[in-house]
């Protein structure tokens, strides 16, 4: 685990904080650095804070001035510019929680960041209701029996073949265009995911469900 980063990013704060001692770097953008402070996140683990600082107060900030590091480039997020830092450091495993919620088109950049990278790192994304990544082709997942999994395809994946799904899918096409496939849920332990093209977004709720719906 110490091979893995921890960064937070501006969207909205983790109901629970994860450890971090489990990690051997920890990042925040300079715009969630306030929900730390907030939260009672132990500072002083921070590695580096960066940032264009838009959002910086000047006040207890001042006290990590040291690692600061400013990014001015306008023409990426603070999110794609840390990113950068870390992979800079030579890490490639990244949780990120605070990557949802707030103002959507920052979700949606977000997601767009994630692509950008996922044939250079291992971006997991952390919210209340759930995990999501960019998987692999051929994918599968244990622990996961009534769990709500979405698949969300970005733009398009093409001749996927699903086990361990509810509503499993057969040699299917999906697209943003025509067919998603939203809501499923996992009866099964272990799901597996093989598709021949494209690219998939994967979501895994972080709770069991009763009741299972689908739209």
């Amino acid at each position: 685990m110490r091979d893995k980063v921890l960064l937070f990013i501006n969207g909205d704060h983790p109901k629970n904080l994860p450890d971090p001692g489990q990690y051997g770097l920890i990042a925040c953008t300079d715009g969630a650095f306030h929900y730390l402070k907030q939260l009672g996140f132990p500072l002083d683990k921070l590695d580096f804070i960066s940032g264009d600082f838009d959002s910086h107060s000047g006040s207890d900030e001042s006290v990590y001035q040291d690692k600061f590091i400013l990014t001015l480039d306008q023409d990426k997020t603070d999110f794609h510019k840390a990113l950068e830092i870390i992979m800079e450091k030579g890490f490639t495993n990244v949780d990120v929680f605070g990557g949802s919620g707030g103002e959507q088109d920052h979700f949606l950049g977000n997601l767009t960041v994630a692509y950008a990278f996922k044939d250079k790192m291992n971006l997991k994304f952390y919210d209340e209701f759930s995990e999501y990544y960019f998987v692999p082709n051929n994918f599968k997942l244990k622990g996961v029996k009534n769990k709500m999994i979405s698949l969300y395809p970005f733009p398009s994946v093409g001749n996927m073949t699903t086990t361990g799904l509810n509503w499993p899918l057969t040699h299917a096409s999906l697209s943003i265009t025509s067919r998603i496939g939203t809501r499923n849920f996992a009866v099964e332990d272990e799901v597996s995911i093989q598709y021949e093209s494209g690219d998939l977004l994967f979501f895994v709720g972080i709770n069991e469900i009763e009741y299972p719906s689908i739209y």
